[in-house]
């Protein structure tokens, strides 16, 4: 990747990746034309490739940008080493609606990558989501006592049964279309009350 990248206006470095996340969100990699994310960018292909080497190098930076994002903005909110999980949850989902403000079709892309078959860029994506998905568990779990939960509790199952039903939940709205912020907000703060009555004591 060439660092004049990151030499550009934040305003311009926003508008290429965000052109990469709606376009590769659309289609499969290999269907994805660099030529529409230059366009959507409002610069040539050639430019694009200045700053990218090929289509391969851009589609595994928009993908680390993705982890590297989330894990920033959870920071920020303060969402890692509570000792009150549903609380980190509550700062997490605010951090994530800040998120998709700024990259709106960033989830998209990401559910779209991590299910992506062709095997250029798989293997890449696999080792990357596990290296990242590892790092945030173990800075949530760091601090969370077991004293607050039902008796008897298998704690990581529980983390993961939430989890899963997290993306699940986004995968059918991005399935529908465009994403509605404000209800999405709402349905994760309902999943967290329902969450919160089975699994506190």
């Amino acid at each position: 990747m060439n660092e004049r990248f990151f030499s550009l206006p934040e305003e311009k470095q926003q508008a290429i990746i965000n052109a990469g996340y709606r376009v590769f969100s659309q289609n499969s990699y290999k269907n994805s034309p660099v030529s529409e994310i230059a366009d959507a960018a409002g610069i040539s292909k050639s430019l694009l490739f200045h700053y990218f080497r090929n289509k391969k190098e851009l589609y595994l930076f928009l993908w680390d940008k993705c982890a590297e994002t989330t894990i920033e903005y959870l920071t920020k909110y303060g969402c890692y080493g509570m000792d009150d999980l549903f609380e980190s949850m509550e700062k997490g989902m605010r951090a994530k609606i800040e998120i998709m403000h700024l990259y709106p079709d960033m989830s998209s892309f990401a559910i779209k990558a991590f299910y992506e078959k062709d095997t250029d860029i798989s293997t890449a994506v696999q080792e990357s989501y596990h290296r990242y998905f590892n790092l945030k568990a173990d800075k949530t779990r760091v601090n969370m006592s077991p004293e607050q939960f039902i008796p008897g509790l298998d704690i990581p199952m529980m983390y993961r049964d939430m989890y899963l039903a997290s993306e699940g939940y986004l995968w059918e709205m991005v399935q529908r279309g465009d994403v509605d912020i404000e209800e999405m907000e709402r349905d994760f703060s309902k999943l967290i009350d329902f969450w919160k009555s089975i699994y506190l004591r």
